[in-house]
């Protein structure tokens, strides 16, 4: 039953042999990679999956024969009789790979479409970046890790916040390939390090973060972010440095500081504050709350939430339109760029210092205990699932 949603990515099922069973959690899972899926896989698959949901859930098929001027129940009923005596597990193991299959196909072509995507830039792996119409996108492509934001990607997003703010595009967007936008930092960052490199470790990182954060701190030109989906950590905290935020109403924003033994950064801790006031970022900073998409939008982090289904259609045509106003004129009588330098200007002192304080803090957090015993204690947790 596809309903129109964001692509997702290709999401394996660690089988090691095409006999293993699927759990019923990994049934449950193809479900909702169902839901997510774009495209309508037309009627003969939807036959098919309707057949062995039935024969997962129920077995064997067990319904009267509907009259043959029935036709839509007939069709499925003739699916599930098909089937015959092929059991429950066989089922959700053959719907899981029939899912799986589709979500594959759909990732591939998103991609293919992507890299013959006009004005497609070079030299990145973890991001597609183009520039049409005035607009550079800068889209996370890392959509099978949750488009989590590895080393890598950290410093190709510098590189791609440097060309944007230098080349002829009139605004610069963010957004994310997949169902995700971000999933924020990449906790593989912090596997693999002998004890002795640690202090090491989170001073790279630290100076990696600072010019991370100092590039949108820095941005000369309109930054809009599109959240596509769910939105964790460090792409959450960097959002108060962008200058429109539209999401999805299916996104969320999370910032697990407390749960992983770390602290705010992206200058969060001075502006979250500022835009939701002191109680409300406390909620989100200090005590781990998620906001949906209208929450956010309330409480001032998110400019606008569009429905779900409508929402690419409608986001970009409101860009395109943005990015069509001359770009030495606007209704202020100013470009969009001398504008945001105007708005910006008598802030940027206060968020560099701030940026170098919270990196400062969490080179403190990195290399506590508590840090530590939360990263091990996560992907204890993730090796069971």
């Amino acid at each position: 039953r596809p309903t129109q949603a964001v692509c997702v990515p290709a999401i394996h099922l660690h089988m090691t042999a095409a006999t293993m069973q699927v759990s019923q959690k990994d049934f449950q899972k193809a479900q909702e990679q169902l839901k997510l899926l774009k495209k309508d896989p037309g009627n003969e698959t939807k036959l098919k999956l309707y057949a062995l949901f039935k024969q997962a859930t129920e077995g064997p098929c067990n319904a009267p024969k509907p009259g043959m001027l029935d036709f839509v129940k007939k069709a499925k009923w003739d699916a599930w009789n098909s089937l015959g005596s092929l059991s429950k597990d066989d089922a959700r193991q053959k719907y899981a790979e029939l899912v799986s299959s589709l979500v594959s196909a759909e990732s591939a072509s998103q991609k293919k479409e992507a890299s013959s995507e006009e004005g497609r830039h070079d030299g990145y792996e973890t991001l597609i970046v183009t520039t049409k119409n005035n607009i550079t996108k800068i889209m996370f492509n890392r959509p099978d890790r949750k488009n989590a934001i590895n080393h890598q990607m950290y410093r190709e997003i510098i590189k791609a916040l440097e060309e944007a703010g230098k080349n002829d595009s009139t605004i610069a967007v963010i957004t994310g390939n997949g169902d995700y936008y971000s999933s924020g930092n990449d906790l593989n960052n912090f596997t693999n390090i002998q004890p002795g490199e640690m202090e090491k470790m989170a001073k790279d990182g630290a100076v990696l973060l600072k010019e991370f954060v100092g590039h949108f701190i820095d941005f000369p030109k309109p930054l809009i972010a599109v959240v596509n989906g769910p939105a964790i950590g460090v792409c959450v905290t960097v959002l108060g440095l962008c200058d429109l935020v539209y999401a999805s109403d299916r996104a969320t924003f999370h910032t697990p500081f407390s749960q992983l033994g770390q602290s705010p950064e992206g200058c969060s801790s001075y502006l979250f504050p500022k835009i939701m006031g002191l109680a409300k970022a406390s909620e989100m900073l200090l005590f781990n709350k998620k906001l949906t998409a209208a929450e956010a939008c309330a409480q001032g982090l998110v400019t606008e939430v569009f429905p779900d289904s409508s929402f690419q259609k409608e986001v970009w045509a409101r860009l395109e339109a943005y990015a069509s106003l001359p770009k030495n004129v606007s209704i202020f009588n100013f470009s969009p760029l001398l504008s945001k330098q105007l708005l910006r200007s008598m802030e940027k002192e206060k968020l560099h210092a701030t940026n170098s304080r919270e990196c400062e803090v969490l080179i403190e957090r990195w290399l506590s205990d508590e840090c530590v015993n939360a990263i091990v204690s996560f992907f204890q947790k993730k090796s069971k699932l």
